[in-house]
């Protein structure tokens, strides 16, 4: 019933950008926080932006300045507006949600997280 569902990742070249988008539904309750997450071929996967339940976000030092996240008023659509990219960007995104109230997006557990897509591709290249 409820669904996570990114789109917008591609192949980029170093310096481009690329907009994520990930649309839930089938939500019975609403969405409190929202997180963009990635992880690259042998690595372990690591929060990159997050949205709390008061709206403030999150960054990773790595992308701070770089990237964007926002969402919808009804918080049904998480956004992650990527610029300047990097090959070391190259991975994959997840997006998650939580109905969890005045939850704080950065601090929250994987199961807290209790909403995830199945992720979209993004490469840098050189």
């Amino acid at each position: 019933q409820v669904q996570l569902v990114e789109s917008g990742g591609g192949s980029v070249q170093a310096g481009g950008s690329l907009t994520l988008s990930c649309v839930a539904s089938g939500f019975t309750y609403r969405v409190y926080c929202m997180g963009w997450f990635r992880q690259a071929p042998g690595k372990e996967r690591e929060t990159v932006a997050a949205i709390d339940s008061d709206g403030s976000t999150t960054y990773a030092d790595s992308v701070k300045g770089r990237f964007s996240v926002s969402q919808d008023n009804n918080k049904n659509t998480l956004y992650l507006q990527m610029n300047s990219l990097k090959p070391e960007d190259t991975a994959l995104y997840y997006c998650a949600a939580s109905s969890l109230p005045r939850c704080r997006g950065w601090s929250l557990t994987s199961d807290e997280y209790n909403y995830w897509g199945q992720g979209t591709q993004v490469t840098v290249s050189s």
